[in-house]
């Protein structure tokens, strides 16, 4: 089959195993319900596998167009199609998307049978997922503003299903609604910058916009446009001021984590930075603004990943922070580092996210690190594959997440060198906690919860984990190359193979880039520093919840405030509550006062004399037949009478 063919498959597939899992999951396929989303995502899977094999065999074009049908034309302007992009950018994502997703799914048959929570909805879960994964191909995939905006919102309707999936629990709802509002400010800026496209360009294709923008066409409007796109991804990819969601978002399942928060939804936004990259790159500004806006996200999720303790809100933080990695490499034109820790992240994220899963499964649904810990012997597999995931996250040597990690922080430091000095610290943050997290759960006395059964997962569980951790381990070299003498530890060295692919996506970045950007004897020299920061985070960590636990009961004595300040995370959801839901509350009961009383008050007003003249009508209504003709016989005497007298 031709790559229009698998393009056209791979949406379509896991749509189809969400409706069978959905309309026949318990009356028919019972305990094979994930069985339809499983083959529908592994299809998908395949089909991106099928891309980009075909890709890169034969297609000299770097990008292939690919059209689905007409939906409607409007006249002088450009039809509304619906049609697909396929370009290295789009295959990454699609291998990125389907694979962990895949993976996902598998974990999720086991995970969710023995689910501890009392909601039932095992076919409602499954038919969520597949429903996710099509509408995150359909972003992808889109070759237009008008299916990017329609994947856009389908995706954050899966995850406010998904998060509000334990519909009964009450912090579930609230936090459903709190990611679905929250993306709506966010989405409510996107939304009008793809409306603004439209308005100046006359259409919302691509390759028309692109290209009308490289000629020079918007002029002032084109910053105003790449700013309004980027209210979206700073919703969408919760960065500071609309990261507030993302924490909350974990009182889903384990594996909706996994999903949405490592490998998928939250990296739309990244995504759409990195394809609209010809409008973001044409404002020196707007690029610095991203830059800063991730550089100081991640330092500030990393400062409150420090104190707190659910594993899952932990990762969370972490999430926020790599996340802002990702947006410092793309403002600081280095965007093919950015997708490559995009790549690499959804490895050991997922891994983690589904390696606290299994923590959660063994303690009866307890992830709070202050109820439990030493489980190393007790969950052994699990202990393994968590450590591989969170030296990953670290940026210990060799291992994925500092290939793509040091690549960030080279570019930022090479165009932003404040940027870039908050990133390096950001990374030795980033090994304190994550080891922090890793010790207090498997290291120490073992302490289990009353009444709770510790026991390993089952091998549907643990097997995507032990692939997650291969990719996690080398994931990186994907983009390391051999350089013999040259490179790091006088071998490999970076930009390899992922940033040659990926080139023809990220031109427009390519072009603004400075030529320190890459290579050199000082990038060697930092991933040098970078990995002793790792080790050293790494130690630290030990030193502190292994070697002598009783330092964190004394900073936090000497420190209070400070600790305080970071456990409530800088007190902003405190903040917006005062200053924005509570006032929207007020006038909302205002607002119901002024409606119930004013309102329905003068309407009642209004209708009081035919509503009196009707209670008196009604009054001559017995039911009574000759009270009836009785009153028939004297009007018509009255009327007959009149008319002799006249």
């Amino acid at each position: 089959m031709s790559i229009e063919t698998y393009a056209k498959l791979l949406p379509l597939l896991p749509l189809i195993g969400a409706v069978l899992a959905g309309a026949f999951g318990r009356p028919l396929l019972r305990g094979w319900t994930p069985l339809p989303v499983i083959l529908g995502v592994g299809l998908s899977f395949a089909c991106s596998i099928a891309i980009f094999m075909s890709y890169g065999g034969g297609h000299q074009a770097s990008q292939v167009p690919v059209p689905v049908y007409s939906w409607f034309a409007t006249g002088s302007r450009d039809t509304f199609n619906v049609e697909f992009l396929i370009d290295p950018l789009a295959i990454i994502m699609l291998l990125t998307v389907t694979g962990v997703a895949l993976l996902v799914v598998i974990y999720s048959r086991d995970y969710m049978r023995h689910d501890h929570h009392p909601v039932r909805g095992y076919e409602r879960f499954f038919a969520y997922l597949g429903l996710f994964v099509f509408s995150m191909v359909m972003l992808v995939l889109g070759g237009n503003f008008l299916l990017l905006y329609l994947g856009w919102e389908a995706v954050g309707l899966c995850s406010y299903l998904l998060i509000g999936f334990y519909y009964d629990k009450p912090s579930a709802a609230a936090a459903a609604k709190k990611a679905f509002l929250v993306n709506r400010v966010g989405d409510f800026g996107f939304g009008l910058g793809i409306l603004l496209i439209y308005l100046t360009f006359g259409s919302l294709s691509y390759e028309t916009v692109f290209n009308m923008v490289r000629d020079g066409v918007g002029g002032e409007r084109v910053p105003i446009i790449a700013l309004l796109l980027f209210c979206g991804a700073v919703g969408k990819s919760a960065q500071l001021p609309l990261h507030v969601w993302l924490p909350d978002a974990m009182e889903g399942p384990s594996p909706v984590s996994a999903l949405i928060h490592a490998a998928t939804m939250v990296t739309a936004g990244v995504y759409m930075v990195a394809r609209c990259g010809v409008i973001f790159t044409a404002s020196e500004g707007v690029m610095t603004f991203v830059a800063v806006v991730g550089g100081v996200t991640a330092l500030f999720a990393a400062t409150i990943a420090l104190t707190q303790h659910d594993m899952k809100r932990i990762l969370a933080y972490s999430t926020i922070s790599q996340l802002g990695y990702m947006f410092l490499g793309l403002g600081v034109f280095a965007a093919d580092s950015a997708v490559f820790h995009l790549f690499t992240h959804a490895f050991f994220k997922a891994l983690l996210f589904l390696g606290a899963g299994s923590v959660m499964h063994a303690m009866g649904g307890i992830i709070d690190l202050r109820e439990f810990g030493g489980l190393r012997k007790v969950l052994p597999w699990t202990y393994r594959t968590v450590a591989i995931g969170c030296f990953a996250l670290a940026g210990f040597p060799l291992l994925s997440g500092f290939w793509s990690k040091d690549e960030i922080i080279h570019a930022a430091l090479s165009r932003q060198p404040v940027l870039g000095v908050m990133a390096i610290a950001t990374a030795l943050l980033t090994a304190f906690y994550t080891f922090r997290m890793f010790y207090r759960c498997f290291h120490g006395e073992k302490r289990v919860p009353p009444g709770v059964h510790a026991h390993e997962s089952g091998a549907w569980m643990l097997i995507p984990l032990v692939i997650l951790s291969v990719g996690a381990i080398f994931a990186g070299y994907a983009n390391a190359r051999l350089d013999p003498g040259h490179g790091f530890l006088g071998l490999f060295a970076p930009h390899g193979w992922f940033a040659h692919f990926l080139e023809p996506s990220v031109s427009a970045f390519k072009a603004h880039a400075g030529p320190s950007q890459h290579g050199g004897l000082a990038q060697f020299g930092l991933m040098y520093l970078s990995g002793a920061l790792a080790i050293i985070g790494i130690v630290a960590a030990y030193i502190v919840y292994v070697g002598r636990p009783q330092i964190p009961s004394r900073v936090q004595a000497a420190a209070p405030r400070l600790h305080t300040l970071l456990f409530n995370k800088y007190y902003i959801d405190e903040l917006y509550d005062r200053v924005i839901v509570r006032p929207a509350r007020a006038i909302g009961r205002t607002c119901y006062a002024v409606d119930t009383y004013a309102i329905d008050g003068l309407l009642w007003l209004i209708t009081a004399v035919p509503r009196g003249l009707a209670l008196m009508l009604r009054t001559l209504q017995q039911g009574a037949l000759q009270s009836y003709g009785l009153a028939m016989l004297a009007g018509f005497a009255i009327i007959l009478l009149w008319v002799l007298s006249n």
